[in-house]
């Protein structure tokens, strides 16, 4: 095992051997979301990328660490430090051809969901390309991880260590979805978020996804 798949299995066995994963799952009705998805890609400029629903979700993210903070965060378990960042740097697992990388979109929390998705395609077109330099794949404070279509119902993500936090999109399936008087069609999609049990309790780690899903089941909030 040699270059990159290797570096991989070494993230990877340092991340479960250290970090006392917990992983949390909800449900999310994304039905506005894809709705507006749609009106925003059907009225783009040239010049703005396609969205997809990740740009929507980094804001969301954004908008649930500013008020909770101390999950954008490092934990340094050799010295027992936590170093909480300020700028919320979202690492976005990408699937390439040698493996599996992270790019990072860098203060997000100065970006619109436009310069999110724009950001986003160029960092993972650099990736998929083996082009992309180390400090474009490198400095992540927080990371999502998403399979798209083939994201599956439940996924335990593994943190990338050493943040506290990973955020994991499954797929967006219509579910029928019961609204007090009858089922009715409704575009559902699980979030599978894993945490650093060490530092982040349970109870903390519900109201960050939580408000995610408000968020993205009420998206005109993002914008506000």
């Amino acid at each position: 095992m040699i270059g990159l798949r290797r570096r991989i299995a070494e993230k990877m066995a340092l991340s479960k051997s250290r970090i006392a994963h917990i992983t949390y799952v909800d449900e999310v009705d994304v039905t506005a979301l894809e709705e507006l998805r749609a009106q925003l890609n059907r009225q783009k400029l040239d010049t703005q990328p396609k969205l997809t629903v990740l740009p929507f979700l980094m804001r969301a993210m954004v908008k649930a660490i500013a008020e909770q903070p101390a999950i954008n965060a490092h934990f340094d378990d050799d010295a027992g430090v936590i170093h909480q960042h300020g700028g919320v740097h979202i690492g976005v697992a990408a699937q390439t051809p040698t493996g599996l990388v992270v790019p990072v979109v860098r203060h997000a929390e100065a970006r619109d969901v436009w310069n999110c998705g724009a950001e986003l395609n160029r960092l993972a077109d650099a990736a998929k390309a083996g082009t992309a330099s180390r400090e474009e794949l490198t400095g992540s404070t927080i990371t999502i991880t998403s399979l798209g279509a083939m994201g599956g119902l439940v996924t335990t993500p593994v943190i990338n260590h050493p943040e506290v936090a990973i955020v994991g999109v499954n797929k967006i399936q219509i579910r029928p979805m019961w609204d007090g008087s009858q089922f009715v069609p409704r575009k559902m999609m699980n979030l599978s978020s894993s945490f650093d049990h060490r530092v982040i309790d349970g109870w903390d780690a519900a109201v960050f996804v939580q408000r995610i899903k408000s968020l993205l089941e009420s998206p005109a909030m993002i914008f506000i």
